[in-house]
């Protein structure tokens, strides 16, 4: 932050002013869970202004994971409700160049910087250097693949594991939907239906075997096996191949997860007094068996959020396939890319140059610009697509949420809302926040050759933070 800043020094009453707006944004801007985002919401508030690759949290979208069929997830209020646009902006281009400019040089951001800053309620871009130039983003591109399944698939879709019977009973065919959020809760109570479905027919001996085939081509994802940050990518599998009890973070992989969940499912069937003549065996569901029994993930807009909030590779895999499936594409990283090209290109979002060639960001082929990744931001601020509204909501809250729980530069703490992004030589950050006058502002800052995240990321940060009333 510089301390002459003309038009865009703000007085200490305009702070107030802003402080409220933020406050009456961040209530606007989700629902509150376990009181997190109260906090966070009171947190902002009481802040005084004077002067001047990262995973999964436990137990996110688990909780309606049983229902028995498909429902809608709860929809946030619009982003924009509490920010509506004064007809004269209180930001000037001008004022943002002299702030974001020197910033933006830091050398700790390397030799490749683009940026885009813009108002989410016109669309006006109020600073830009590069912004139109296609960089790889890392895990920014999470918020590309959140934008297209949520445009392709809609809120109540949810995401099965079966188990198909053959028309005797004698056999059955766990077939994995593309879940990774099955966890053993869940697969606990796939195995009572199961065996409960069993015993109504008198049938106490099966041969089990489980169909992956969903899921087409590759398994491994191209930065190759035995990466923790990521699961052979397979339509059948618990805890994200998870080889610990962790739910978020790096963590050894196994190297079959589908195999480990069939196991695993023999074994509960074990316990209920279903045996299993051979197997588990890896095969084909009967394509008219009658269905035995299911279990849902959470809605795919739970699902955004909790791969957005906590950079989840696993989960960013699974939603870019399921936009392939909902679109008539293979589910496999070729027909992902399609489908998500696809429904952008429908959206009218600015492409050139753009490459989707994974769903989470670990692919070095990825491409976007910062004008996309505004404009994304846009799409989804727009309340004429309050379907693509939890690509927001979903977001990280500096030092509150996910990846940038312990990242509060410049007093940013409770107000910059932003998806992280880091590979090696590779940080970026894109994300909202509120001016002074309560306008939403999208922003994207992507670096590339970058010295170390050591240092790349708290300039990222300042810059950021550097659009705080």
């Amino acid at each position: 932050m510089v301390a002459d800043r003309g038009t865009w020094q703000l007085t200490a009453g305009a702070a107030v002013v802003g402080l409220a707006l933020a406050a009456a944004a961040v209530t606007a801007a989700g629902p509150w869970d376990n009181g997190q985002r109260k906090a966070e919401r009171e947190h902002a508030a009481a802040l005084g202004r004077t002067g001047g690759a990262d995973h999964q949290v436990a137990g996110r979208g688990s909780g309606a994971a049983d229902a028995p069929g498909p429902a809608p997830a709860p929809s946030a209020p619009g982003v924009l409700a509490a920010a509506s646009a004064p007809k004269t902006p209180s930001v000037a281009p001008a004022d943002l160049a002299g702030v974001l400019g020197p910033l933006l040089d830091d050398p700790g951001l390397g030799p490749l910087r683009t940026a885009s800053v813009v108002d989410a309620a016109t669309g006006r871009q109020l600073y830009g250097r590069g912004a139109g130039t296609a960089m790889t983003p890392a895990s920014t591109v999470k918020i590309a693949t959140a934008v297209a399944v949520l445009s392709a698939t809609g809120p109540a879709h949810r995401i099965p594991t079966k188990v198909v019977a053959a028309p005797d009973f004698r056999a059955i065919t766990l077939v994995g939907g593309g879940d990774p959020t099955l966890d053993m809760p869940r697969l606990r109570a796939l195995a009572d239906r199961t065996a409960k479905g069993l015993r109504d027919r008198g049938v106490t001996t099966v041969r089990l075997s489980y169909d992956t085939s969903l899921y087409k081509g590759p398994e491994i994802h191209p930065i190759g096996a035995g990466n923790d940050n990521i699961a052979p990518v397979t339509a059948l599998m618990i805890n994200e191949g998870r080889l610990d009890d962790s739910t978020e973070g790096g963590a050894r992989r196994s190297p079959d997860p589908a195999g480990d969940a069939a196991r695993a499912f023999v074994g509960l069937l074990s316990e209920r007094g279903v045996n299993t003549a051979a197997g588990p065996i890896r095969g084909r569901a009967p394509a008219k068996g009658p269905a035995l029994a299911a279990t849902h993930s959470a809605p795919v807009p739970a699902l955004v959020e909790r791969m957005l909030t906590n950079s989840d590779n696993d989960i960013a895999e699974a939603l870019a396939r399921q936009t392939a499936l909902a679109t008539g594409r293979p589910a496999s990283f070729a027909g992902a890319e399609a489908a998500v090209t696809d429904r952008l290109k429908r959206l009218k979002l600015p492409l050139a140059g753009a490459r989707f060639a994974d769903g989470s960001g670990l692919n070095r082929a990825d491409k976007v610009s910062a004008a996309l990744l505004t404009t994304l931001l846009v799409r989804a601020a727009d309340p004429a697509h309050p379907e693509l509204r939890p690509a927001l909501t979903g977001l990280p809250v500096a030092g509150f949420t996910g990846t940038l729980s312990g990242r509060t530069a410049a007093g940013s703490g409770g107000l910059v809302r932003a998806k992280t992004g880091t590979l090696r030589g590779v940080d970026t950050l894109a994300g909202t926040v509120l001016s002074a006058d309560g306008r939403l502002l999208a922003f994207a800052f992507l670096a590339g050759d970058t010295p170390s995240a050591a240092v790349a990321r708290p300039a990222l940060d300042r810059l950021a933070a550097a659009l705080l009333p």
